[in-house]
């Protein structure tokens, strides 16, 4: 059949030769999360600050101030190959280490960071004048080894029941009133050591101390652990805590060998818990409210959705029973529990040990205690740096042996500049361990459960605070204060078997 035959059956008309603007297709507006690719691609810093309208809502940040000019770059069609590779390229190493939080990102965590380092310094100078001070609480309301021990299970008790409350406080009041609210119970207790109360009240005092410690320990010690490097941070900030602790006996061993009453010590650390609860207000006031916060608890949101919807939204209680039910949260406990309860046993009776045992001068051995905690701090600013360099977990392993055989030698050498010395090394060893835990217990712990878990490890190390120290006491009223050394070198035994069995770190996936 020849071409030109069908021409009759259709009927042809010419079109454009081109399409230079087809029409827009609009996309609706959808309400289900972003996938994890796009989480990814979200700018951090200035672009994500500026896309935050004044309702606290998301605006898609402008990539430039160039004007419309009304003119358009014609659209082409596009393969369904070349719509897939138009996504966005994942971020370069530089925009990715910008969205992790660190100690100048955003710039007002330095001053955040130097908050937390405050009340740690604090806690440090609470936590070491009981060794210096002991003696003369036990001359003061005449008691025993037994009954002067019972400060410790006072703050241990306080630990243990802010365990239970720090995550809902800190969902009541905010970040910045939950730490004020801390702050205020340890105002509370101070003004009433200060008046040297009877000793009843004086435990009570404790069991304040213990509460608004535990709820700060809780808040800064999440907080730290998040910032970039965690290990160097939270070095630094138990580093402070240290200092403190250094600090601490040379002014209570100063003031009650000069005839001093042992409660007028308490006066210098009331007057630091005001400076702390305006440091504290003013730093963390506007925290939740920022746009590298409210990105964060936007990932972790999503991130739990998925587990939110199979079982049910997790309250209070439920977040506890999760952190119960995790196998890092009780060995944690464990760990912090020996390490603790090892750490407030020499602070606190190495003194009476080097009077009854080596003759000691109780105006003069009181600073041995300072040398402690000397090593302590020293520990934690110079050894977690190398504790980053070759991993957390081997160096554990080896300052805990080295704790073990420094501890050996106070018990066995028969001089009191030897065992000063010995106690300091001690100190250097354990120093960085708490921040390492700390560190390893934050990756391995999933992010919504881990206030409740820090919380009740926190409490766990109180609890072993007291019950050490306590237990020491009541070996040493009836056999002596010897009792300390295998007590301490038993506990650091537990510390090394929690270590070993810690499951190994991976990758986080949520």
């Amino acid at each position: 059949m020849p071409p030109n035959s069908l021409a009759g059956y259709f009927d042809i008309h010419p079109g454009p030769k081109s399409v230079t603007s087809p029409p827009a297709i609009l996309q609706k507006s959808t309400n289900s999360p972003p996938s994890a690719f796009e989480l990814d691609s979200y700018p951090w810093g200035s672009q994500y600050n500026e896309a935050i309208n004044s309702r606290g809502g998301m605006q898609t940040p402008r990539t430039s101030q160039t004007p419309h000019t009304g003119a358009q770059t014609p659209i082409t069609p596009m393969s369904p190959n070349e719509l897939e590779m138009s996504r966005s390229p994942s971020p370069k190493r530089d925009e990715a280490a910008s969205l992790v939080q660190s100690w100048s990102n955003p710039p007002m965590n330095k001053w955040r960071v130097l908050t937390c380092c405050l009340i740690y310094f604090g806690n440090g100078l609470n936590d070491s004048a009981p060794g210096a001070i002991l003696p003369y609480m036990e001359n003061h309301y005449r008691i025993g080894y037994a009954i002067v021990a019972l400060i410790f299970v006072g703050n241990a008790v306080g630990f243990i029941v802010a365990a239970f409350f720090t995550n809902m406080i800190l969902g009541l009041l905010g970040r910045a009133k939950a730490l004020i609210f801390a702050e205020l119970l340890m105002l509370a207790a101070y003004i009433m050591l200060v008046t040297t109360p009877p000793f009843p009240v004086v435990v009570v005092g404790f069991f304040l101390l213990g509460c608004g410690m535990a709820i700060n320990l809780a808040l800064n010690n999440v907080f730290c652990s998040n910032l970039h490097p965690s290990t160097v941070i939270l070095g630094s900030a138990h580093g402070s805590y240290g200092i403190g602790g250094i600090i601490g006996p040379i002014i209570a061993t100063a003031m009650v060998s000069h005839k001093y009453l042992w409660s007028r010590y308490y006066l210098i650390t009331l007057g630091l818990r005001l400076f702390c609860i305006v440091s504290a207000g003013w730093a963390f006031w506007s925290y939740e409210e920022e746009a590298p916060t409210r990105l964060l608890t936007a990932l972790e949101r999503t991130a739990s959705r998925r587990e939110a919807i199979e079982a049910g939204e997790p309250g209070k209680t439920q977040l506890m029973k999760q952190a119960l039910k995790s196998r890092v949260t009780l060995i944690g406990a464990l760990f912090i529990f020996a390490y603790q309860g090892a750490e407030v046993s020499i602070s606190g009776w190495v003194i009476s040990f080097l009077i009854s045992y080596r003759n000691g001068d109780p105006a003069h051995v009181g600073y041995v205690t300072a040398g402690f905690w000397a090593g302590i701090t020293l520990g934690r600013f110079v050894l977690t740096h190398v504790a980053h360099r070759v991993g957390e977990r081997p160096f554990v392993i080896g300052m805990t042996a080295g704790a073990i055989a420094f501890q050996l030698l106070v018990w066995l050498i028969p001089n009191v500049i030897g065992d000063a010395v010995a106690v300091s090394v001690v100190g250097l060893l354990l120093g960085p361990v708490y921040p390492c835990a700390q560190t390893i217990f934050t990756k391995l712990l999933p992010r919504n459960v881990q206030m409740t878990a820090v919380g009740f490890i926190a409490s766990a190390g109180s609890s072993g605070g007291a019950v050490a120290p306590f237990t020491t006491g009541l070996l040493a009223q009836a056999v002596g204060t010897y009792v300390l050394h295998p007590v301490c070198i038993g506990l650091f035994v537990v510390m090394l078997i929690c270590w070993l069995v810690l499951p190994r770190v991976r990758k986080r996936t949520e």
